[in-house]
């Protein structure tokens, strides 16, 4: 079973093989919600205290079935994770690592509640990070289902550094470059969204 994504306007729409591959997670640090206003969506993206929702998944799990042109890249600084979007009407699609080896990648859910019920592919909320940062006490993740999650996900993404199986990936060519060119935002507006 695969799950549809596509941005807000449908231009680009993609698949995600093995959803049961991922792992929900919520994400309250800085840079999610900068990310989230420099977009101008905060309120399409972020939760009531500031949580950006996310499947990590490893990289292989993804494809593009139309709409590349409209891939576009930010980061929020010269180190910082690359920051996909489509540029048509600026829905977050995805972060990933700078190198491509770490075939990581944290789909954001504005693209994933699209054609489909996110729901039915992934399962609720399974951990909750960078939670000094949220704007409240973000609700607690009962049982251990997080963590198992994200073992099952390390020990994947470990697996593809074994098996080069990272260099099957829509965000980067066969070389290792990113597929679209990487804008570093400025300074003062990653600032200004900070404050935001």
């Amino acid at each position: 079973m695969s799950h549809r994504f596509q941005c807000q306007c449908g231009v680009l729409q993609g698949l995600v093989s093995h959803p049961q591959r991922g792992m929900r997670a919520a994400c309250y640090c800085g840079d999610c919600q900068a990310y989230a206003h420099l977009l101008g969506a905060p309120q399409r993206v972020l939760d009531p205290l500031g949580g950006t929702e996310v499947v990590a998944i490893p990289a292989a799990c993804v494809s593009f079935t139309t709409g590349t042109q409209a891939l576009a890249c930010i980061s929020l600084s010269p180190r910082g994770l690359l920051r996909w979007y489509a540029k048509c009407c600026k829905t977050p699609i995805a972060s990933t690592p700078r190198n491509w080896k770490m075939p990581y990648v944290g789909l954001v859910h504005t693209c994933l509640r699209q054609p489909e019920p996110f729901e039915r592919s992934f399962p609720e909320v399974q951990m909750r990070v960078n939670t000094k940062s949220a704007k409240g006490k973000p609700p607690r993740v009962a049982g251990l289902g997080g963590m198992v999650s994200f073992a099952g996900l390390a020990a994947r993404l470990a697996g593809a550094r074994l098996t080069k199986s990272y260099a099957r990936t829509p965000f980067f060519d066969a070389a290792g470059t990113p597929v679209a060119e990487v804008v570093v935002a400025p300074l003062a507006e990653v600032e200004e969204a900070r404050r935001a």
